[in-house]
């Protein structure tokens, strides 16, 4: 089988997992000030994760991506990431995180199985940064980056949310290490999502970032740099990096998301930007079979919605970021 299909025809091949809520920043979109993390009898284990993704593995997801809250405050992350990449069928799994244990972990996960890592890194910064994330780690981001190349977990991709009045200002800035560094960069669009905290901020749209980055030279599409996402490539003259944009408010990618959402108390989400879950903690800690499990999975996938609501100002509220995985 080539993947699951929902009735709007995407192909559904990319399962993220959401490995824990906990996180060793507080970022000001991402948290809330009344944050309540879940009691680990909550979380899924270990082997439950892995049994999940082995049923949905035989129904056709083949890529797997860890996140947060922090995936690396997991102490054994490194044996899921070798259980998961010895489930037939799975070919890919990545991972998502601030950085700030990299350097600790990149050689271990690396040598588990793990084949990629996307860090988000808002700014370069040290003020700012402490502003945006309440931690004063960059060092320690930076240090996680460069050993994650050292490791080989090639492409490693930089993700930066904009934010107008907070960091869009810095774009020039990380674009250039496209060219100095050779860094592979994403520009997500800011999604005003969850809590009031996070509604206050600005998007600022791909089109006014990709003018301003105009002052670096001409952006040529990238076909080269692939990936498992929405994200389109471009890389400016004389770059071995590129430049990737994630248009999610102004060009929304919909109708081409090939992805679902599990949740770190074992809730599958269809879709990032909608509240709807299907509970498969529930059948798993009650007994079911294979069947019931794929029949449950079948369910998330047929009730994947046409596209968000964002702009027309209906956002999900149930869960704030850090609980999902972004």
């Amino acid at each position: 089988m080539t993947g699951l299909f929902d009735s709007w025809q995407r192909q559904i091949n990319y399962l993220r997992i959401s490995v824990c809520d906990h996180c060793n920043l507080n970022c000001v979109y991402c948290s809330e000030s009344s944050r309540i993390n879940l009691p680990r009898s909550e979380i899924l284990s270990n082997e439950e994760i892995q049994r999940l993704v082995q049923v949905a593995a035989s129904m056709g997801i083949n890529k797997v991506r860890l996140t947060g809250g922090e995936p690396l405050l997991k102490s054994d992350l490194s044996k899921l990431v070798r259980a998961l990449s010895q489930v037939e069928g799975i070919d890919d799994i990545s991972l998502t995180t601030n950085g700030i244990l990299l350097s600790k972990y990149a050689t271990e996960l690396k040598e588990a199985g793990l084949k990629r890592v996307n860090v988000s890194l808002d700014t370069l910064k040290e003020d700012r940064f402490k502003r945006i994330t309440g931690g004063d780690k960059l060092g320690d981001v930076f240090a996680g980056i460069e050993a994650a190349h050292l490791a080989g977990l090639e492409p490693v991709k930089i993700n930066m949310v904009v934010l107008r009045g907070i960091n869009d200002d810095e774009t020039i800035d990380f674009a250039r290490l496209s060219i100095d560094q050779g860094w592979h960069v994403r520009f997500i669009e800011f999604m005003p999502f969850g809590t009031a905290e996070a509604q206050a901020f600005e998007t600022v749209p791909t089109q006014e970032m990709y003018q301003r980055l105009q002052s670096l030279g001409s952006l040529e599409p990238d076909s080269g740099q692939t990936g498992n996402g929405p994200a389109k490539y471009y890389r400016l003259p004389g770059a071995n990096g590129t430049i990737g944009f994630i248009s999610a408010m102004t060009e929304h990618f919909c109708h081409t998301c090939n992805r679902l959402r599990l949740t770190a108390d074992g809730q599958l989400r269809p879709c990032l930007l909608d509240d709807d879950e299907v509970n498969l903690k529930a059948a798993l800690r009650n007994g079911a079979d294979t069947d019931e499990l794929k029949r449950l999975i079948l369910q998330a996938v047929i009730i994947k919605r046409e596209q968000h609501h964002l702009n027309e100002g209906v956002t999900p509220g149930r869960r704030p970021m850090y609980q999902i995985g972004g």
